[in-house]
């Protein structure tokens, strides 16, 4: 099994890129998510998930690792293929289809040319608990060990607010934007308390 590969672009297309290593060229089958991210670039590296078919050995390429695994869900489903994850990879970025799943929004699935209206509740069904875990894990992550939430919190509890409630401001604010800067999310706690 491949991981992934580093390579120069002999060829991008919305679909596929050939991408040379060695002196050989791999023709690899993406998303339009990767093609945006790949255009402009000479090299770039790829993460890859191989299907191994009686008639054929295919290759599934994609610009990260969290864009391969939303993949690697999808494809678990019963009645999903490589082709059809794809095309919900072409017609979301993986951020979107983790939210689309973890929100059950059955509609916007149903909107994507191949899914009807039980595959997309078969989605829905097989992965809500499987996205929304990976997606409540990031964001502890992100806000547990984060500097500027500490500093946040000890500039309200001085002046005056309780911990227990400006934490829950704070968690909601980084929530909507982890890059904020210490004043701006000061000022917006503020508001809100």
């Amino acid at each position: 099994m491949y991981d992934y590969i580093k390579g120069d672009i002999a060829e991008l297309t919305p679909t596929h890129i050939v991408l040379e290593q060695n002196g050989i060229g791999y023709d690899i089958n993406i998303t339009l998510f990767s093609y945006s991210k790949l255009q402009g670039t000479g090299k770039c590296k790829l993460f890859l998930h191989q299907v191994i078919r009686e008639d054929a050995h295919l290759l599934y390429g994609f610009s990260s690792a969290d864009e391969r695994k939303i993949f690697r869900l999808l494809i678990s489903v019963s009645g999903i293929g490589a082709n059809t994850a794809r095309m919900i990879l072409s017609s979301m970025s993986p951020d979107e289809v983790q939210q689309t799943i973890a929100e059950g929004n059955y509609n916007l699935l149903q909107s994507i040319k191949g899914i009807g209206a039980k595959t997309a509740q078969r989605i829905i069904v097989d992965l809500k608990d499987k996205v929304v875990k990976t997606t409540e894990a990031a964001q502890i992550f992100r806000l547990t060990d984060n500097t500027i939430k500490k500093e946040a919190l000890s500039a309200l509890e001085i002046l005056g607010f309780s911990k227990k409630q400006s934490e829950k401001v704070i968690d909601k604010l980084l929530s909507q934007n982890a890059t904020m800067p210490v004043e701006d999310l000061i000022k917006q706690a503020l508001k809100i308390l």
